[in-house]
């Protein structure tokens, strides 16, 4: 089984990110936190399933995609704590809402929820919505190739300074270059 090789475990250990586009697993909920998430959208208010995946995509800027198989067994875990109720309404969609117990782990775990959706926030997640894409997709190998080469610049370079200083100019002009494509089709 390729996920208990060697390779596997000495890649995954040497993965320097808990989470984020560079980490070996690439994952924006670590264990326990799906659930959390899912507590502090319904502080907001009664949603439905639907609703709650929705919300979950787009506080985490399309980065997030959650299907019904992750979130509604949550949501059942979550009942059978007692965390939230549910009603159904006309149609039979059951709407989800926190309960007082519910709403006291959320009060007491409010610095961990912070810190999870503080993730939304900072640059290692931000930018990477659109990367699935199809036709954006495209470029990602080329920018790859661009950024291994630049690194290999900097590392072999006899001055080290001075050529990361005219790497991160060229990237900068580059990077200019690019958003201003965006800014004409817009």
């Amino acid at each position: 089984m390729y996920c208990c090789t060697p390779r596997y475990r000495r890649r995954r250990a040497s993965s320097r990110h808990r989470y984020g586009p560079w980490s070996w697993e690439a994952r924006f909920f670590n264990k326990g936190e799906l659930a959390l998430a899912i507590l502090s959208l319904l502080e907001d208010g009664p949603k439905h399933g639907y609703e709650i995946m929705k919300e979950l995509e787009d506080r985490s800027h399309g980065l997030y995609r959650p299907s019904a198989g992750s979130v509604y067994p949550i949501l059942q875990q979550l009942l059978d704590q007692e965390l939230v109720s549910a009603k159904e309404e006309d149609g039979g969609k059951k709407v989800y809402e926190l309960t007082k117990k519910g709403k006291e782990s959320v009060s007491r775990r409010k610095e961990t929820i912070d810190r999870i959706w503080q993730r939304t926030d900072e640059d290692e997640w931000t930018g990477w919505r659109h990367a699935n894409h199809s036709e954006a997709a495209e470029v990602m190998r080329p920018a790859f190739r661009l950024m291994r080469v630049a690194v290999r610049t900097v590392a072999e370079s006899t001055d080290p300074e001075e050529t990361a200083e005219q790497v991160r100019d060229i990237l900068r002009k580059a990077r200019r270059d690019i958003s201003k494509l965006g800014d004409e089709d817009a």
